[in-house]
């Protein structure tokens, strides 16, 4: 381990990586690691969607006309393919627009504006409210709270999901913490994957809060990187059998299966939380996008569609994840410049670098022509305290744009290294 080198060998090392990123910067690069985007070739496999429903094939099976208004809980048939895959009953699953997003930021509003199930009042008239946000975690969930002005305390990500000892505690002395955002299968970034206990204790444990809420963005629930189609408990089942059925908000999406800008959000609950839902968006719409859920109900057929679908996706993007493994295990294993996750699916690995380095780092990338996701983007308010975590996307590049940018990266994370090495000797 470099911590055992002395200065003249940590000089050469350092020497080294100056040298290589001299000459990466002399290539004029032009690579993006930022965000977890489907590539083309990805977005291709559901190019069959443009010719569907097709022709004179408007009516969903319950003969409804997809072309009209009407229709707020979605297509039956495209929720009976996700129920199972979301773990919801299918009378308590709603299929919406094309974005989980939108759902959960309108989850964030009605909450704030109208009042949920077991509330006493809205959450905007009980003063200032808090959200636990697990860390490392999804950025776009912090950004909704922070919109809002919502308070958010950071809980530290363990391998089986948020610090359930810091959560328990907090949510059972504080009634002003009215929920968590969690990403409970291949977490965004780390890879996470709750263990049947942690759901277990997230559905059964006090809460001070008698209108907390989970959110539960479960955006990778079919996207698997290994023969092992790993599965979670059903939250939604083990908080309805504890009394708590009115705890859970459900998400997910096509984003990642069909078209990423076109696809079909989907919103589970408990049915008092169903009923409040509909109550409030029977305000703002006449109805989704019917005929693009009669599209997308036609092209994936069924639940085992689904899967068969998403193994195409893995086909091509397995080898940008191994690729991506390969690389880092050769350029700075036993360095201890850095450790790294190896995810089993979802669409992130993260990378632990020093503390106080990851900033440098990406902005010695960026120096060169390779743009990352910026460093803290994983913490409320874009603030890692440590500065170490740096979320690396594997997905859109060609994978040897991707091969060329993780090399970059990997020269970054030596040259800062050693460079911060050498000071503290």
């Amino acid at each position: 381990m470099t911590t055992d080198l002395g200065a003249q060998n940590l000089t050469a090392l350092l020497d080294s990586a100056r040298q290589d990123y001299s000459e990466l910067a002399g290539r004029g690069l032009k690579l993006d690691l930022t965000r977890g985007k489907p590539a083309a070739d990805q977005l291709d496999l559901a190019d069959e969607l443009l010719t569907l429903p097709g022709s004179k094939t408007h009516k969903a099976a319950d003969g409804t006309d997809t072309r009209n208004y009407g229709g707020l809980n979605g297509l039956l048939e495209l929720r009976q393919i996700f129920a199972g895959l979301l773990q919801v009953p299918v009378g308590q699953l709603l299929a919406a627009g094309n974005s989980s997003l939108e759902l959960m930021h309108d989850a964030f509003v009605q909450a704030l504006l109208g009042q949920v199930p077991g509330a006493q009042s809205r959450w905007a008239d009980q003063g200032p409210i808090k959200f636990l946000a697990p860390v490392p975690g999804y950025d776009r969930h912090f950004s909704i709270c922070e919109r809002f002005g919502i308070e958010m305390i950071p809980v530290p990500m363990t391998e089986t999901g948020p610090d359930m000892d810091v959560v328990t505690r907090l949510v059972a002395e504080d009634a002003s913490i009215k929920g968590i955002w969690c990403i409970p299968k291949y977490s965004n970034p780390t890879g996470t994957v709750y263990s049947d206990e942690t759901v277990r204790q997230l559905a059964e444990m006090s809460t001070a809060a008698p209108d907390f809420r989970i959110f539960w963005d479960n955006a990778y629930s079919v996207h698997h990187l290994t023969d092992d189609r790993v599965e979670i408990a059903d939250l939604l089942g083990l908080a309805t059998a504890a009394g708590n059925a009115d705890r859970v908000f459900v998400f997910g999406s096509t984003s990642k299966i069909t078209f990423a800008g076109a696809g079909v959000g989907f919103f589970g609950a408990s049915e008092a939380n169903i009923k409040w839902w509909l109550a409030g968006l029977s305000k703002r719409s006449i109805g989704p996008d019917k005929v693009n859920q009669l599209r997308h109900a036609t092209f994936l057929g069924s639940a085992e569609g689904v899967l068969a679908h998403m193994e195409k996706h893995r086909a091509l993007i397995g080898p940008k994840f191994e690729a991506t493994l390969r690389i880092l295990n050769e350029q700075l294993g036993g360095t201890g410049l850095a450790t790294w996750t190896e995810p089993q699916g979802g669409y992130f690995i993260t990378l632990e670098v020093p503390e106080g380095t990851a900033s440098d780092i990406v902005a010695r990338a960026a120096e060169i022509g390779v743009v990352l996701t910026p460093a803290g983007a994983t913490h409320p308010l874009g603030q890692d305290p440590t500065d170490s975590i740096i979320r690396v996307a594997p997905t859109f590049p060609t994978q040897t744009d991707l091969e060329a940018a993780v090399l970059a990266l990997t020269t970054c994370v030596k040259l800062v290294g050693y460079e911060q090495k050498i000071k503290q000797q």
